[in-house]
């Protein structure tokens, strides 16, 4: 039975897929669409951020993950290049785990 539900899902998915590149240049042209789009995309990637930060399981947690990610977003506040925000950010989690947290 599971073999014939990831069947079922990868057919879904490749359709989905196909449908997208089916759709008329035209239509993805048109500025609502494109800032649509652009404003999916963003919730999307907020949202992994937050349940990938705050979550272990299906319990809210707050530990040195949460710290880090503000630590990152201050960095990319001040205009560091990525490599220093993802080190910044490392090093933060790295010395609260080290202290217990």
């Amino acid at each position: 039975m599971t073999w014939w539900a990831i069947l079922a899902a990868s057919a879904v998915c490749f359709a989905l897929k196909l449908a997208g590149h089916l759709v008329p240049d035209h239509w993805l042209s048109q500025p609502r669409v494109a800032r649509t789009a652009a404003l999916v995309t963003v919730a999307l990637l907020a949202a992994l951020v937050g349940v990938q930060t705050m979550t272990a399981g299906h319990q809210l947690v707050v530990d040195a993950r949460l710290p880090a990610l503000a630590v990152a977003a201050g960095a990319l506040a001040l205009r560091a290049p990525f490599v220093v925000v993802v080190l910044a950010a490392a090093a933060t989690a790295a010395v609260l785990r080290a202290l217990g947290m």
